[in-house]
């Protein structure tokens, strides 16, 4: 070996020790979950995404986000090493299922219904058995619900995405609609409605809000690989660059 190649060696020796990320690849994905993840003009954007991205600016890699249904793109987190999932919510039944890296975005989830449905009245979680609630198939909302004896057919009704349990509750095939309070204004905006003329927030899922929504990694990626987003999401809070993200979408 001349000094060249060993000159070469000792500098990968050096990025392999002093980079936990070099020489792995991360897969990133989400769902489409306006405002927090979503596409505009084919390139997906959103508060969640935007902190996303910055994180993986701070560690110099650039990685692609993948977009799926929900189910697919929890199993895919669950099952598969070095893959990331962000606009997660943090429940007591998956706090061992990942390695979370920290809070991308706010999130208070209601369940919703329509201005003119005075009729509906959620006190407590139990009144709501007797109302059909819109939920996305495997998100919080959903299995949350279910774990509280709620049955899918009877007061539960799936559909693919929030956009369309949106639309059912417009057109009267729903009581009530599982949602974040951002997602259901800019869904309702997004399709010519005023939030506040159309819909109410009937009773707010507390047990199902916590912090907001995550960023969290699988169980099969290398804990110094989670150590370094934690660092850089810590870094971009300090140096200002959440709250103006969150200045942009929230204000």
């Amino acid at each position: 070996m001349n000094p060249y190649q060993f000159f070469s060696w000792i500098i990968v020796l050096f990025l392999i020790i002093v980079h936990p990320v070099y020489g792995q690849v991360i897969q990133v994905v989400t769902e489409v979950y306006p405002p927090y993840n979503y596409y505009d003009d084919k390139k997906i954007v959103g508060v969640s995404t935007e902190v996303v991205r910055n994180l993986l600016k701070e560690v110099d890699l650039d990685a692609k986000i993948n977009v799926y249904p929900w189910p697919r793109a929890y199993k895919m987190a669950l099952d598969e090493k070095n893959t990331m999932i962000y606009s997660i919510s943090r429940t007591k039944e998956r706090e061992n299922l990942f390695q979370w890296v920290g809070v991308v975005a706010p999130a208070n989830n209601y369940l919703i219904a329509l201005k003119t449905r005075n009729d509906i009245i959620v006190n407590k979680l139990n009144d709501a058995r007797k109302y059909i609630i819109g939920t996305v198939l495997d998100d919080v909302a959903d299995l949350y619900l279910i774990k509280k004896g709620f049955v899918v057919g009877k007061n539960i009704d799936h559909a693919n995405n929030y956009e369309l349990n949106m639309k059912k509750l417009i057109g009267g095939r729903l009581d009530l609609w599982f949602s974040a309070e951002l997602v259901a204004n800019f869904l309702l905006k997004k399709n010519g409605y005023f939030p506040q003329n159309t819909i109410r927030n009937v009773y707010f899922l507390d047990e199902i809000s916590g912090e907001g929504l995550y960023v969290a990694f699988s169980k099969k990626t290398p804990k110094q690989i989670v150590d370094r987003y934690q660092a850089a999401l810590a870094k971009i809070k300090k140096d200002g660059i959440y709250d103006k993200i969150m200045k942009k979408y929230l204000q």
